[in-house]
């Protein structure tokens, strides 16, 4: 749709300055996303139930091992013959336990993964569906691209922090707190060492994560623009190519692909210290652990029994490595889901951000309009884009049943607004327009674009069949009718010469077929309609003139009987219009037929003559 931004500032992207996005926009976040996951408790804690179990064989496994250990060393004793049988009895054990820890792992993991991407579903559904609901005025001032972004690319950084998230933060939880169990229960002086090692895991995480969060959320932001501008560049390629412009395109694509490089490098290099930094930690636990360990091996053989008090066996000396392994492993896992998720969360703030944007006003529980025949008063009415700068003030019009309306004006003077305003695209800053009587803000906004027909210059087709996007006018139209349609706006001859006819593909926005040939099937749309009231906004801007000769002669028959609002630059297609409505800065400067203005000799004169210079006045 052609919108008449006169006065009209963008806001720009929705991109928010990562220096203001500190601890509190990440709780609220995170609190969001706790929201959205509401729905999925039961399978949440069925998985939590699952990784607990997967945790508790996991440790089960090195007693089992470490027994099997103790038991190798009475192999040349006495009671030898009988070890044999313990130990094959240990490692079957051991065996079934790391079956269930197997089976545990990936009920877990599938239930993880079905939780995550219908998690991500539902947002994505919730984020068009606002989409949906959003003013124009937010869809005019942000990039599509950026948005197309949100919705696509940063749903998926979601879904995939969020699944690493459940995956190893449950089981890292829980393996930390079982460790630390088994381990106090076997000997809490070594455990002692464990625990005091570790925390410094936590601080050097702590301390990387609570910095990565605003680089992840630059790199979505390029990331952004970049979508921006390849969305930009393909839907205005010829344009592009037209002047020349690939090298300017080029150089910006670089600029923006430089800032996102250095943007991703500077995220992932930070996170990515984690890692090491907390395996470093780790590595001093376990040799810490093993030196202890050894010691208390070592005092442990010298008594009577391979036990004296405090002492313990080569096989719990294995069984304890091997819980020391299992204690600081997940503290690194976690740390490098940490970096995951500050990514995920930065993501989900900007997919949160559209979900959060303030909707049209409800109309609910608004009127249905019916019985329409075409009355339309516009009283008082203030409009601006921008706030501070005035673009229609005090307009005032009033349009009998089957009046044909029509505004002209040098570019930027409002025309188009006035559409905006009647199908209620947006509202008046101040005074009404009524349809029958009736304020439009007091009307379902279905009910009262139902009423009208629209064909504007910016032509609109989705991908599909010819077919399909005539039908989007009426859905339950005979072939008959469709056929008569495309008669009426000259349309059927080029369409029966395309290969399958109305059955043709076309791709978006029209594809191969010319600006003319995808306004004569907007056209088709709207004589399909057939609706109480019409609206041509240079509707045959693109049309050559014997077509559009033609195309008029159809639509004069159409808007027989219907009121009808006709913008247009050129003035011999609103010469028989009842009323001429001249705009000038927002206002209304001349009013009447084309005769009487003419004789009148202002500012219709000028156009006019501007246009026909040499030829006599119709």
């Amino acid at each position: 749709m052609a919108l008449d931004t006169s006065g009209f500032v963008p806001k720009g992207n929705l991109n928010t300055d990562s220096s203001a996005l500190g601890k509190t926009g990440q709780k609220e976040t995170i609190k969001k996303v706790l929201r959205s996951l509401r729905k999925y408790r039961f399978l949440i804690l069925f998985s939590l139930f699952l990784a607990l179990v997967s945790v508790i064989f996991t440790l089960l496994v090195p007693i089992r091992i470490g027994d099997a250990i103790d038991r190798i060393a009475l192999l040349n004793t006495e009671q030898g013959i009988w070890q044999k049988e313990a130990i094959a009895g240990f490692l079957i054990q051991a065996a079934v336990f790391a079956l269930i820890v197997g089976i545990s792992t990936y009920g877990m993991n599938l239930i993880n993964n079905r939780i995550t991407y219908h998690a991500v579903r539902d947002i994505r559904n919730r984020t068009l569906e606002k989409i949906g609901h959003l003013p124009l005025s937010y869809l005019d001032s942000h990039s599509q691209g950026d948005i197309v972004s949100r919705v696509i690319a940063d749903a998926d950084q979601f879904a995939d922090g969020l699944l690493m998230g459940f995956t190893q933060a449950f089981t890292g939880i829980m393996t930390i707190l079982g460790t630390l169990i088994f381990m106090l229960r076997m000997n809490p002086a070594i455990t002692l060492v464990v625990v005091l090692v570790t925390p410094l895991s936590l601080f050097v995480a702590k301390f990387i994560s609570s910095r990565t969060y605003a680089m992840f959320r630059d790199q979505s932001i390029e990331r952004g623009k970049q979508t921006s501008l390849i969305d930009e560049m393909i839907g205005n390629e010829k344009v592009v190519k037209a002047f020349h412009k690939e090298a300017d395109i080029l150089e910006q694509f670089d600029e923006i692909n430089e800032r996102l490089q250095k943007t991703s490098l500077k995220a992932i290099f930070y996170s990515s210290l984690t890692n090491p930094c907390t395996r470093f930690v780790n590595a001093v636990c376990y040799a810490l652990v093993a030196m202890t360990g050894a010691f208390f091996a070592l005092s442990g053989a010298a008594g009577e029994g391979s036990r004296l008090f405090g002492g313990i066996t080569v096989g719990t000396l294995t069984v304890f490595l091997a819980y020391a392994n299992q204690y600081t492993k997940p503290f690194n896992e976690i740390s490098s889901v940490i970096s995951e998720l500050q990514n995920a969360i930065a993501c989900a703030a900007r997919v949160f951000e559209v979900m959060e944007e303030e909707p049209e006003s409800d109309d609910s529980g608004g009127r249905e309009l019916s019985d329409v025949s075409g009355t339309v008063d516009i009283e008082k009415v203030d409009f601006s884009y921008v706030k501070d700068k005035k673009l229609i003030e005090d307009l005032n019009l009033h349009v009998d049943p089957g009046q044909r309306v029509a505004i002209v004006g040098p570019t930027g003077c409002g025309k188009t607004t006035i559409i905006n305003l009647l199908m209620r695209f947006y509202d008046a800053d101040s005074g009404s327009i009524r349809v029958e009587g009736k304020d439009i803000r007091d009307l379902k906004r279905h009910s009262l674009r139902s009423a009208y027909g629209m064909v504007l210059q910016e032509t609109w087709l989705k991908a599909g069949t010819i077919r399909d996007n005539i039908l989007m006018a009426r859905p339950d139209a005979t072939e008959e009718e469709m056929i008569a349609a495309a008669k009426a706006s000259h349309a059927h001859s080029f369409i029966r010469r395309l290969p399958k006819g109305y059955d043709t593909v076309i791709g978006e926005d029209g594809g191969s077929l010319s600006q003319g040939q995808k306004q004569l099937l907007c056209i088709t749309r709207v004589m399909l309609k057939i609706p109480p009231m019409l609206i041509l906004d240079e509707a045959t801007s693109s049309i050559d003139t014997r077509t559009e000769i033609r195309i008029q002669k159809a639509f004069s028959a159409m808007m027989e009987g219907r009121t009808s609002f006709i913008v247009a630059h050129r003035l011999s297609t609103i010469m028989n219009s009842d009323i001429i409505l001249v705009m000038r800065d927002g206002h209304i400067i001349e009013q009447g037929s084309h005769s009487d203005l003419l004789a009148a000799g202002g500012f219709y004169a000028e156009l006019y003559n501007s246009q026909f210079a040499g030829t006599s006045p119709a």
